[in-house]
């Protein structure tokens, strides 16, 4: 009887010890890999400058078409790097530069305007982006700027119709200096470039007739006051 008594005591405190390593493994598995990098995500940057629709001024001219401009931003939290974008709004053109802090010299033309972002990165896959500025990159001594070249917005670039579509609302953003714009010229057509003028309106926005099966093109001109204009790009849309 006392052998019996013995032997199922040892059976219970084997299966208690078997119970406890087992439990202490499975804790184990969920426990992270301590050589894993934890990465928080980089805040957007906070864009300081050239300002938001300005005339900048401030630079080294090497030439008389060029300029060196220092591009500059807040520290954004958690960055590492920063890589800033900077296009020419004339020829659609766009430079970057990859650097570890907060403000980036850049030679751009004169009398041209450009608009600017940039990203924030981190040391793992993490980015964010900043806000995208516009200014105008002053060249010789002058009473009046160009606007902006409008920035097409509906219908997207190469953006498909419904076939039972017969109006489309074309829509854009203008924006100046100098803050005159008296007026836009629409072209608008199945070629391209669209060499037909459909309207001249002072509002963001109008409508135009389209068919079945057609491609279409349009751009927009802006012109302000002393009769600077500036054009868009070309944006096409189709309909089924």
């Amino acid at each position: 009887m006392k052998k019996l008594i013995t032997y199922i005591l040892g059976c219970i405190l084997i299966y208690s010890i078997n119970q406890s390593c087992s439990s202490g493994s499975n804790g184990g598995d969920d426990m992270p890999d301590p050589g894993q990098e934890q990465t928080t995500p980089p805040s957007s940057a906070n864009l300081v400058f050239p300002e938001q629709n300005s005339e900048c001024t401030t630079g080294s001219n090497l030439t008389s078409t060029e300029s060196t401009i220092v591009f500059n931003w807040n520290d954004a939290d958690n960055a590492t790097s920063y890589q800033l974008f900077v296009k020419n709004l004339n020829t659609q053109s766009t430079q970057n530069y990859i650097t570890n802090s907060s403000e980036q010299s850049v030679t751009i033309l004169r009398s041209t305007p450009y608009s600017w972002y940039v990203v924030s990165k981190n040391s793992g896959t993490e980015t964010a982006q900043s806000a995208t500025w516009k200014f105008y990159n002053a060249g010789e001594a002058t009473s009046s700027y160009a606007p902006f070249p409008a920035e097409l917005v509906a219908p997207t670039l190469a953006q498909s119709l419904a076939s039972s579509t017969t109006s489309v609302n074309l829509q854009w953003n203008g924006s100046d200096v100098d803050d005159d714009i008296k007026e836009y010229d629409v072209f608008f057509g199945t070629e391209s470039p669209p060499t037909n003028k459909t309207t001249t309106t002072d509002n963001t926005n109008t409508n135009v007739t389209v068919t079945s099966g057609n491609t279409y093109y349009w751009t927009v001109v802006t012109i302000d006051d002393n009769n600077n204009n500036s054009e868009s790009q070309i944006f096409s849309f189709s309909v089924e």
